[in-house]
């Protein structure tokens, strides 16, 4: 047997799954899109692919998934030269040390997890280093959780106005992970918080700040993100299963 065909054996029921599983994530984009007055195309499905095998990866994307997003830096460089991304956009999702950076630029085309001028302005330097530019989000604490990363809120505007004077960097949008433990109506309360920041905040027309993306919702919510108003969704256990960490 060889290598190619050892592999597709091997994830072979795992592919079927993935195929079965975007085909019900499309259906429920749709479905909330349809309800909140919008397009299924205008939502951007991103798969969340931490610890997931650069074969399942491969074999969503092939499937039409157009951007992925993985959570550790480690990770993302191991899998990196092995993922088929000619027709797919990778981002970085996760909490990002400044030390770590530099190991991003050229590799992901969008950073969402910007949550302190001290990142922001490491990110910028790598970037004018390197000759580049990148796309950020800028992560909201919107639960205001205090082992959580995520601007605060109240700090948001100042963030903002800090990083548009910042070389090389451009905002495109907000991000916001809701607490785990919140009831239904509680998630949709914080949802509907985001949608008006980032209506408030595209209102101000801030110079280099841009609400293109609104990146909220995951596996467990990501229709009721989009009822709220999110564009970006981030879904990974729903597409790809359980996580199996090692």
């Amino acid at each position: 047997m060889t290598e190619k065909s050892y592999h597709e054996n091997e994830y072979a029921a795992r592919f079927a799954d993935v195929e079965e599983n975007l085909k019900r994530i499309r259906e429920g984009i749709a479905r909330a899109a349809e309800k909140s007055g919008r397009r299924p195309e205008d939502i951007t499905l991103l798969a969340a692919t931490k610890t997931v095998p650069v074969e399942v990866i491969n074999h969503a994307i092939h499937l039409g998934v157009r951007q992925i997003g993985e959570n550790r830096v480690q990770e993302l460089c191991e899998k990196f030269d092995r993922l088929d991304l000619e027709q797919c956009g990778c981002q970085f999702i996760g909490h990002l040390q400044t030390n770590k950076v530099r190991q991003l630029i050229g590799k992901v085309s969008m950073i969402q997890s910007v949550d302190s001028m001290k990142l922001a302005q490491e990110i910028s330097r790598q970037c004018v280093q390197r000759g580049t530019s990148m796309d950020v989000l800028v992560e909201v604490n919107i639960g205001r959780e205090e082992n959580k990363s995520g601007v605060d809120p109240d700090g948001l505007r100042g963030l903002l106005e800090g990083i548009s004077a910042l070389p090389s960097l451009k905002v495109r949008g907000l991000m916001a992970i809701p607490p785990a433990d919140a009831s239904e109506a509680e998630t949709m309360e914080f949802f509907s918080k985001m949608q008006q920041y980032f209506v408030d905040i595209g209102a101000q027309k801030i110079d280099n700040v841009g609400m293109d993306y609104l990146s909220m919702g995951m596996s467990a919510d990501y229709e009721q993100a989009i009822l709220a108003g999110a564009n970006m969704v981030r879904v990974g256990s729903a597409l790809f299963g359980a996580r199996v960490y090692k």
